[in-house]
């Protein structure tokens, strides 16, 4: 009987060449005297490829269209993307379902498209980071073919399989993310596998050798053809409880109407971390990054994922800072705080492709481009490292679907009307006020939402007060101050309730960071002895306030609502 958990071509010119780029970049760990890695002084870009840019006209993103946006990338100021899979996948889940991890979806371009972005993309500084599935397959793998085909096969170890109870039922009451039972039954073999989220994502069984050899031999292929590092999706579900507990059930219901449940058996076991360590080795000989998907609910849990001796994600992500959905100082001030003494280097997100965008969530509906600045103006002078969204630069806000059938994401088939899914924020980035937002002349795969006509980047670009400026000087000022690269964090001010501030320092220089959040006009003082810094002067780097003196005494400023106002102080 199988059980679930049981241990069990290029040229050779090209492959030369491509293992001297991997090792180049394997040397190009420290970027300063001081140790400080490339990642640390970079901003990242989430690209979602299905929505960036149409390049053949087939309504859906490609490879070849990220790379005719390069330039525009390098002068926004990014220094490495994300690219959302793009590998062979039914596209049960938009990519997230793999079927072949070494290869294009053919919707996306080629190996050689790839390899030309790549190319491109390095020319111009620009680093590519790979979205790395690991928790489960599509059911299309051909790994998952041949584990279902019988119980002695090949790969029959390789997933999660259960022999059916004696009552007939699934081994556990365990759900799947996106609703119902996490087991389906297989009649061929007569038993049920495991999956955590939809019955087309089979889990892999990482309790055995090979998986995990295999999956580690994936990211070396990548590293070789010059990926950059790797963003891991779902880390927290990799592992199970060996004896398929059942989870506590908790009071309520879910938004598919199942029982609310303790995760306890099915997510964040401890065995996650040592594959973590372990994948890090292998990233370390490549002089590489990882970036987790880390859902984590307070700060011990975060603290993890960077690994008792840093040994484990560079950069896990700190969706906690997401979850203040409000312009509320003394929450945004506790987040920061705590992430900030956690003992690794914070990363930031105010979106992503499974996140309501910023603009709508912070947005009041009348101030929507000022608060963006504003939200600009915190995540990217933080101390760490911040992952922009695309689109998050103009403003681009969600387009939700408004009746089920335009739903294309399957969590809102499933999930409506109280869950809409997640098409809203993924709509196609917005070029021009052209038809389709210059994303495509075929009828784009999601439609673009009406504020594209002034939200998009050739109008904003004419405009010195657009949202889109805006990011570029910040970005501009960001990549050349040292204190806004390497300085420690220092709040300031933490009793008031409508102006976050905080200091960063860096050795003799300083520089002073103020965001109003509040809708009303604020006159704020700081007293900055205590922090070594004794001057009455200080000069203005970037404001949202075009009457803001470019001098100003620190212990008198006034704020506008929304404003931004940074500055360097003097000694």
């Amino acid at each position: 009987m199988r059980k679930s958990f049981l241990l069990s071509s290029t040229s050779t010119i090209v492959s030369f060449l491509l293992l001297l780029l991997s090792c180049a970049v394997a040397q190009e760990r420290a970027v300063d005297a001081e140790g400080h890695q490339w990642w640390q002084h970079a901003v990242f870009y989430e690209i979602y490829p299905r929505s960036f840019a149409d390049n053949n006209n087939d309504g859906i993103g490609d490879l070849n269209g990220i790379a005719s946006k390069l330039d525009y990338l390098k002068r926004l100021g990014v220094d490495a993307i994300w690219i959302t899979p793009c590998f062979p996948s039914p596209q049960v889940d938009f990519g997230y379902d793999v079927s072949d991890y070494e290869n294009i979806d053919p919707i996306y371009g080629t190996l050689q498209d790839f390899d030309r972005l790549t190319k491109e993309a390095n020319r111009r500084g620009i680093r590519i980071i790979m979205d790395f599935v690991m928790n489960h397959t599509s059911d299309q793998h051909k790994w998952f073919i041949d584990s279902k085909s019988s119980r002695t096969s090949a790969h029959g170890n390789w997933y999660i399989w259960h022999d059916v109870t004696r009552s007939g039922q699934p081994p556990n009451n365990w759900l799947s993310t996106f609703g119902g039972s996490a087991w389906k039954f297989d009649p061929r073999t007569g038993q049920y596998y495991y999956h955590y989220f939809y019955p087309e994502q089979p889990d892999l069984n990482w309790r055995n050798s090979a998986v995990e050899n295999a999956m580690f031999d994936v990211t070396r292929w990548w590293y070789k053809r010059g990926v950059a590092g790797f963003r891991l999706d779902a880390v927290d579900t990799l592992f199970e409880d060996p004896d398929l507990r059942d989870n506590p059930v908790l009071p309520g219901k879910n938004k598919y109407g199942d029982p609310n449940m303790d995760e306890k058996y099915n997510k964040k076991l401890p065995e996650v971390h040592d594959v973590l360590r372990e994948l890090r080795k292998v990233a370390d000989q490549h002089g590489a990054v990882l970036i987790g998907e880390t859902w984590t609910k307070n700060i011990d849990e975060l603290k993890q994922y960077y690994g008792e001796h840093s040994n484990e994600l560079q950069m896990p992500m700190d969706f906690m800072f997401t979850r203040v959905d409000k312009l509320s100082p003394p929450e945004f001030r506790k987040q920061i705080a705590v992430v900030d003494s956690a003992g690794g280097w914070p990363v930031y997100v105010i979106s992503n492709h499974d996140i309501v965008r910023s603009y709508n969530r912070y947005g009041d509906g009348q101030h929507n481009d000022a608060i963006a600045k504003l939200m600009a103006g915190l995540y990217l002078t933080l101390r760490g490292t911040p992952i922009m969204y695309y689109g998050e630069e103009i403003g681009m806000e969600n387009n939700d679907p408004k009746r089920k059938q335009d739903v294309k994401d399957p969590i809102g088939k499933l999930g409506w009307p109280e869950e809409k899914g997640r098409d809203g924020e993924r709509t196609p980035m917005q070029w021009d006020e052209g038809p389709n937002a210059g994303f495509s002349q075929a009828t784009p795969w999601l439609p673009v939402p009406p504020s594209y006509k002034t939200h998009n980047v050739a109008t904003e670009l004419k405009d010195p007060n657009s949202v889109l400026q805006f990011y570029q000087r910040l970005l501009a000022l960001r990549h050349q101050n040292r204190v806004l690269l390497d300085g420690e964090y220092i709040a300031l001010n933490e009793n008031n309730p409508n102006v976050v501030s905080y200091l960063r320092r860096y050795k003799n220089d300083a520089v002073l960071v103020v965001l109003n959040m509040s809708g009303t006009e604020q006159q704020v003082s700081f007293d900055l002895k205590p922090q070594g810094f004794s001057s009455q002067k200080a000069t203005t780097l970037l404001t949202t306030d075009s009457q803001q003196a470019k001098e100003i005494n620190p212990s008198q400023l006034p704020l506008k609502p929304f404003a931004v106002y940074v500055a360097t102080i003097s000694k």
